[in-house]
């Protein structure tokens, strides 16, 4: 049970997509504290410029896209900046001081609002703490914050609900008044695994399971139901929903083969192969219109699918025939599909981009007609 302080201020903005107050939440995971939160406006007297040794650039904690694409946000160990995509170009950015670290912070699709983690070696806010940073022109401060035990592994937004992740827990808030709805149980989750769907009227949750392997799916239409999927035999690495969350991506830590599922009922619908070698995979996204999908992996490559799923109405969520213009590569060896073991059968990536190898990268679609967006921790 958590314990809300609020306090009355008035905020005019009508971008802001909830009523501002001043509010502290201490979860079950933490014991209160007092809470000072001074003005980032405020900037400490300095030496003369000449006096002052160069400063070093700012090393990258965390890259993360807003919800349709239009943006994305980097945090440093100097504070956080916001991009837009395209055009590219940078829109803002919030420097707390040398060795100010964040190291997550996300987005609300365009609004003012940003849930920030500290992170690096000198974080600028304690890594066990979600702070509610308000960047309305002549605010630009942190207007709440929820509090835990343990790390916060990850948060997820949608314009209702503020989902933050630990360890082995997610725990699910309103966003109008940061009240915990609920939490969920989840098999250890260092990466912060979690999609949440953007569609008006529904809410999908995914999610690791409590065993190895295992996905989670929370529905929220008219009540709420529960689904577990076992998706691999391996632990998973990376997951990805559609934005109205009817169709879930998945990777195990073996990154060769990549699934896809139905939500409304846990069924495969499609199977493809990055390749045949272990990898580690880092991103996975669903264009808009749920037709091809993209994924990023430490081999140095982005590999983009075509998906066979019906993704024009709900209830048709079936492979298409093998008429369909539109179709993944096969392995030239596919016509005796059921002889030779599945890699000669697998559905491959119609795409690739061959980058720096080894260097994370994340990966997004577009909004222009097939156009791929790729960002890279080492600032590319």
């Amino acid at each position: 049970m958590a314990t809300l302080s609020a306090y009355p201020d008035p905020n005019p903005n009508p971008f802001f997509l909830f009523p501002t107050t001043e509010q502290t939440i201490h979860s079950q995971e933490s014991l209160p504290q007092t809470q000072h939160h001074p003005s980032s406006d405020t900037t400490p007297l300095s030496t003369p410029p000449e006096a002052l040794p160069p400063a070093p650039p700012p090393s990258l904690l965390h890259l993360s896209f807003n919800q349709d694409y239009s943006c994305f946000a980097a945090g440093t160990d100097h504070g956080f900046r916001v991009y837009s995509c395209d055009p590219f170009r940078e829109i803002f950015r919030r420097d707390f001081g040398s060795s100010r670290g964040i190291g997550v912070v996300e987005m609300l699709f365009r609004s003012n609002i940003f849930p920030l983690v500290g992170g690096g070696p000198n974080p600028q806010y304690p890594p066990n703490k979600v702070m509610i940073w308000d960047d309305q022109e002549n605010k630009r401060r942190c207007i709440g914050e929820i509090s835990f035990r343990s790390k916060v592994r990850s948060v997820r937004l949608r314009r209702d609900r503020i989902v933050v992740v630990l360890e082995q827990k997610i725990l699910v808030y309103n966003f109008a008044d940061l009240k915990e709805l609920y939490r969920i149980e989840t098999f250890a989750n260092p990466k912060g695994l979690c999609a949440v769907s953007q569609g008006a009227g529904s809410f999908v949750l995914v999610c690791p399971g409590l065993k190895k392997g295992q996905v989670r799916v929370e529905e929220h239409y008219a009540s709420r139901r529960t689904k577990f999927i076992m998706a691999h035999d391996s632990r998973i690495a990376c997951l990805a929903l559609t934005h109205d969350g009817r169709f879930l991506a998945t990777a195990s830590t073996k990154g060769t083969l990549l699934r896809i599922y139905s939500t409304a009922d846990g069924s495969l619908l499609q199977e493809v192969r990055r390749g045949a070698d272990r990898a580690e995979i880092y991103s996975l996204a669903f264009s808009s219109d749920a037709q091809w999908l993209a994924v990023s992996s430490d081999k140095g490559t982005v590999h983009v699918f075509s998906l066979k799923i019906n993704a024009g109405s709900p209830g048709t969520d079936r492979p298409r025939s093998a008429s369909d213009p539109v179709t993944s590569p096969h392995s030239s060896l596919s016509f005796i599909r059921g002889v030779l073991p599945k890699y000669f059968s697998s559905d491959w990536s119609v795409a690739q981009f061959r980058l720096v190898e080894g260097s994370p990268y994340i990966v997004a679609f577009g909004h222009q007609k097939n156009t791929v967006i790729i960002l890279g921790f080492d600032g590319r």
